[in-house]
């Protein structure tokens, strides 16, 4: 049974809300956290110009079909065929998943409702990304109120900037190890099969 879970950093929240035990709550929502911040570079000091306009569905749908989205611990990818989303963020315990959809709209939206997967559980999310552009850079934000940042300029620029978009698929691979990393049985809980010196039975668990 998927849960809805609800994080305030800031003045930036993130789905619904859900009360969770600590650190239930840092596994569940490492993965959206990352999605919220992996671009975002100099966000508090970006003045979005006034002849920027949101971007269409169409202009966004170019922008991230079939493209992964690298994040500093972990990837998006926006799967065409479907319009699937799939991510994964972490390592280790505090490892997370998602799938679902990924939506754009005329109104210069991306949003990514999907699934997330922990040790904790399942949890289900939304975020919505705004979009705007001036023909020179594309500016992006976090809603509801998350600051404008540039997201990724049209043309080069001196020194270069991330590619954060790319057409590797730098998901499918991560995502099928860890969901079967998580089908795998916990050695450590077994129960131990013991035979008892009073019974014929075989194989009685105690």
């Amino acid at each position: 049974m998927s849960q809805t879970l609800t994080l305030v950093r800031g003045s930036n929240r993130l789905g619904a809300s859900l009360p969770l035990r600590p650190h239930a709550l840092s596994a569940a929502v490492v993965g959206i956290l990352t999605l919220a911040s992996a671009a975002q570079v100099a966000a508090n000091e970006t003045v979005v110009p006034e002849n920027a306009r949101p971007m269409t569905g169409v202009e966004l749908y170019m922008l991230y079909h079939d493209k992964s989205w690298q994040w500093p611990d972990g990837a998006a990818r926006m799967h065409d065929n479907g319009r699937t989303f799939k991510a994964w963020s972490g390592s280790g315990p505090d490892a997370s998943w998602a799938t679902g959809r990924w939506i754009v709209t005329d109104t210069g939206r991306l949003c990514l409702k999907a699934d997330w997967h922990t040790r904790a559980g399942t949890f289900d999310g939304k975020t919505c990304f705004a979009h705007r552009t001036d023909g020179q850079a594309i500016y992006q934000r976090k809603e509801p109120d998350g600051d404008w940042y540039v997201f990724r300029h049209e043309e080069p620029q001196e020194g270069g900037e991330p590619n954060i978009l790319v057409r590797d698929d730098l998901v499918t691979a991560k995502l099928e190890a860890l969901q079967d990393a998580a089908q795998q049985p916990d050695t450590e809980n077994a129960s131990v099969v013991r035979q008892p010196q009073d019974s014929d039975a075989k194989g009685e668990i105690r």
